[in-house]
């Protein structure tokens, strides 16, 4: 029999996620935690981090890492109120580090917190009705929705099954409310058991999408498990079921690749949180516990293949999945600007470059947020592209937010090339450890050079999905862009070509461990004969293919074939 990887007996022996965490975090001797804290801590929405910016220059004065932490939101869909927009936004100025993070899995995240604010912080999100449970750590993770209202009822029948999903597989351990709310307890943590995931939990994390075609803003195909909305009559009638997505993969380690989701059939929406709980359920039973990079649902399914992991999840169901019914996604982009609801209401979907809120000396762009929440009675929908949609505006609201959109300059954002409105970029440095070179730092300056090129090409207002992360785990989804770039080393990166314009197909690599310096000359004629020979509608990732820069990845596991 195989060895259990060690992070099987940390979860068994934890007293359901509680480990030393809680006398750890009261000692302020020092701003770090031990290993094993770590590995707990994210169950709880947290990442041990440090700026390795300073990392050398303290080594060489002998001083202890810069030590902080990220703090991740749940917020299933991505939607919050005003207050609670206005409650993050305090914590970000007075225990963060300023800024306000929107990620590509719609939800907050705080960076530079220190260890004796911890605490504080989490008791000040508790306070609005936000948490951190389950953020990240292997249980499922924040439940991504479609974040356009004006697609009226449906929007909201599919983001309510984001939460109902959310809800129902949270885990019931209490040991979060022990920790951080000095023992507060509340009726969904009352169980010391854990009905769903046992002991163990899961063997990797776990991530839930719901898409509303024509849209696939929330990347179904990159995704553990999705529900994908068939609309008729402008209500949902039920929901595609679609399994065994992912983006991570390892460099050198050709077992590992990203994969493409399955659609294995259709679902009634009475359905659907049966069917959430059983696919979880099989994966805790039959995912790899031995071997991590092995261990995310996409390799389950590819082990048993989708005809297989279907006849297993029928198994725990005790009924079978119907066929799966036609659908059709034309975009993974957002839709800026203004949309009207049937109620009246309406929604100005802004780009937030990087998904980073912050003020800057010639975009108050923070500020600007923060006057418009002050006064907004809608919501804000954070979209998995690190944009932001201001939601249900109602008419008597709307002059005054559009005299402070004017006022803050919070439009002219949309004025960006079509490319950089499409880009996505993980953190990457100086905080993530994982990070092999720049990503969100840099992403924005590769794109003003090649702004060059697509203007003298006339393909300015030309979508071109283009995606940068600083290492292969894929937070930012970029194996599924047009242009995908990955960390390889410092300054650096691994070029992807020929994914799909809606998400549809992975891309192939174009060049490995190309310099900053080498990207621009690389792709500028390969734009330049896009423009001059592309078919009619015809978009970039299907023109590099049809022309020859690389073949077309039609599944995972030839993502690395040549």
């Amino acid at each position: 029999m195989s060895k259990l990887h060690p992070n099987e007996a940390l979860k068994e022996n934890s007293n359901f996620l509680r480990g030393t965490l809680a006398e750890e975090f009261a000692d302020t001797s020092n701003g770090a935690i031990s290993a094993d804290s770590q590995q707990l801590s994210k169950f709880h929405g947290m990442y041990l981090q440090d700026d390795r910016d300073v990392r050398a220059d303290r080594r060489k004065h002998k001083l202890d890492k810069a030590y902080s932490f990220l703090i991740r939101v749940r917020m299933p869909g991505g939607s919050v109120t005003a207050e609670q927009w206005l409650k993050m936004d305090y914590l970000s100025d007075n225990y963060a580090n300023g800024t306000l993070k929107l990620t590509t899995r719609q939800a907050f995240q705080l960076h530079g917190v220190i260890k004796f604010n911890l605490i504080p912080t989490i008791r000040e999100m508790h306070t609005v009705a936000l948490d951190a449970i389950a953020a990240c750590g292997d249980v499922n993770r924040n439940v991504m929705c479609n974040p356009n209202p004006d697609l009226s009822s449906a929007h909201a029948e599919a983001i309510k099954l984001a939460d109902d999903i959310s809800t129902h597989l949270l885990p019931q351990t209490g040991a979060y409310h022990d920790i951080f709310l000095e023992g507060e307890k509340v009726a969904s943590s009352e169980p010391e058991e854990e009905k769903i995931y046992g002991k163990t939990y899961l063997p990797r994390k776990f991530k839930i999408t719901v898409a509303v075609p024509p849209s696939n803003d929330v990347d179904i195909y990159a995704h553990c498990l999705s529900f994908i909305a068939i609309i008729e009559d402008e209500r949902i009638i039920g929901y595609n079921v679609s399994v065994g997505g992912g983006m991570g993969m390892t460099h050198g380690a050709e077992d590992t690749f990203p994969r493409l989701a399955d659609i294995i059939g259709f679902v009634t929406p009475d359905q659907a949180i049966d069917v959430a709980e059983k696919v979880v359920l099989v994966q805790r039973d039959f995912g790899n516990r031995e071997d991590r990079k092995q261990s995310r649902l996409k390799y389950t399914v590819e082990r048993m293949g989708a005809d297989g992991f279907t006849t297993k999840l029928e198994e725990y169901l005790g009924y079978k999945l119907q066929p799966a019914r036609e659908f059709k996604f034309t975009h993974n982009g957002d839709q800026f600007g203004w949309s009207e609801n049937s109620n009246g209401n309406a929604n100005l979907n802004l780009f937030i470059p990087g998904g980073r809120v912050v003020d800057t000396a010639d975009y108050p762009m923070k500020t600007g947020l923060r006057e418009i929440a002050k006064i907004h009675d809608g919501e804000f929908i954070l979209s998995a592209n690190q944009n932001l949609v201001i939601a249900n505006i109602s008419p008597a609201n709307r002059k005054e937010i559009e005299a402070l959109l004017e006022k803050y300059g919070l439009l002219k954002a949309l004025d960006s090339s079509a490319m950089r409105l499409n880009s996505i970029a993980c953190v990457a440095l100086p905080t993530c450890a994982l990070a092999l070179t720049e990503s969100e730092r840099y992403l924005p300056t590769l794109i003003t050079e090649l702004e060059e090129t697509l203007e003298n090409c006339g393909l300015r207002h030309d979508a071109i999905t283009i995606r940068m992360t600083g290492c292969p785990n894929g937070c930012g989804r970029p194996f599924i862009s047009e242009i995908g770039f990955v960390g390889r080393s410092p300054g650096k990166y691994n070029l992807y070509l020929g994914g799909g314009f809606f998400g549809q197909r992975l891309n192939k690599l174009y060049k490995e461990s190309i310099a900053a310096e080498e990207i621009k000359p690389t792709l500028t004629p390969i734009i330049e004969h896009y423009a001059k020979e592309r078919n009619e509608g015809e978009r970039f990732g299907d023109f590099v293919i049809r022309t020859g820069y690389v073949k077309a990845t039609t599944a995972g596991n030839n993502f690395h074939a040549k």
